[in-house]
């Protein structure tokens, strides 16, 4: 299971967990890391550089193995003066990687290097990607039409961008992600080109998520036809859980142009954070990849990566 991605972090299996909102903590992160993969923190769970320090530190407690802090690069002011501390914090506590996305990171990639921090950056496309790698990223994450989240506005799935972009990119690692979740998936992505993975989903329905159990209930629940796509009328379209709050809004776009405002009253961060918390699977916002038809059952993490380590090496004696 060794490849570029493997060697690049200093990790066992070229697994990544992805960077989810509100989930993305520092007990999830380190359980990834400790079975072998590169865990993930999503700095958007914090206010200030400070309590992204205790988590890191938090996390150097759980695991001494390597992490990821993920760091979304929002277009405006505020949002630019906290990326750059939340990056100056990532530098100081020497954390092995950092996953970027939102806009160009060229800013911010000298002053990684020096920290020798690994810079991965989140792309939707092929120019996308290609502003990373002109800005010297170290790997680049490529996410299709399948995730969960934000998948972009080309509606081209994972399995399509993989080979386009290990072609276009050859001498970058690439992580891939979207519609990955067990051995088979893992094993199509490398085939076609992929280092490595990046799994959302898959790694929500796991014991170590902090998900109220509610949702995960749903998870077990859902197919393939279970999630669907909002936010296309502002250029952010998103894939989420076809729950009442999804349904109203996807009905709403269908029928109207509305307004940002009424947009984020849907979608808005704490409303998605309260209905976690209360175990509302209707009340918020909830980020699945078209991948959760395929999971039966809540795992530990570990439980989940042995299944894509193992899984792999079976599928491939079959063919021997």
């Amino acid at each position: 299971m060794e490849s570029r991605i493997s060697k690049l972090f200093g990790i066992k299996y070229p697994i990544m967990q992805g960077g989810m909102q509100w989930l993305a903590t520092p007990e999830l992160a380190s359980a990834v890391s400790n079975a072998g993969g590169l865990g993930t923190l999503n700095s958007s769970l914090y206010t200030n550089a400070d309590e992204l320090r205790a988590a890191i530190k938090r996390t150097k407690e759980l695991t001494d193995k390597p992490f990821c802090v993920n760091i979304s690069m929002l277009p405006n002011v505020a949002a630019g003066e906290i990326v750059s501390q939340f990056l100056s914090v990532v530098c100081d506590e020497k954390v092995a990687a950092v996953e970027l996305a939102g806009k160009d990171p060229k800013e911010f990639v000298p002053e990684l290097k020096k920290a020798g921090v690994k810079i991965i950056h989140k792309s939707t496309a092929v120019r996308f990607a290609r502003k990373a790698v002109d800005a010297g990223v170290d790997a680049i994450s490529i996410v299709g039409f399948e995730c969960a989240g934000h998948p972009g506005m080309d509606d081209v799935t994972t399995f399509c961008l993989i080979p386009v972009i290990a072609k276009t990119f050859p001498d970058v690692p690439l992580i891939a992600g979207g519609g990955i979740c067990n051995s088979k998936t893992y094993l199509a992505a490398r085939c076609l080109g992929a280092d490595g993975v990046v799994m959302g989903t898959r790694f929500v329905a796991t014991t170590e998520c902090s998900l109220h159990e509610n949702f995960k209930k749903a998870m077990i629940e859902a197919d393939e036809r279970s999630t669907g796509i909002v936010q296309r009328s502002i250029k952010n379209a998103a894939r989420n859980y076809k729950n009442k709050t999804i349904m109203e809004l996807m009905e709403l776009e269908a029928t109207t142009t509305p307004t940002l405002e009424q947009i984020l009253s849907y979608v808005n961060g704490q409303r998605q954070k309260q209905a976690y918390l209360e175990g509302n699977t209707d009340g918020g916002t909830f980020p699945l990849g078209q991948c959760v038809g395929q999971i039966d059952k809540i795992c530990s993490v570990q439980e989940v990566i042995d299944e894509i380590v193992n899984g792999s090496k079976e599928i491939l004696n079959s063919f021997k």
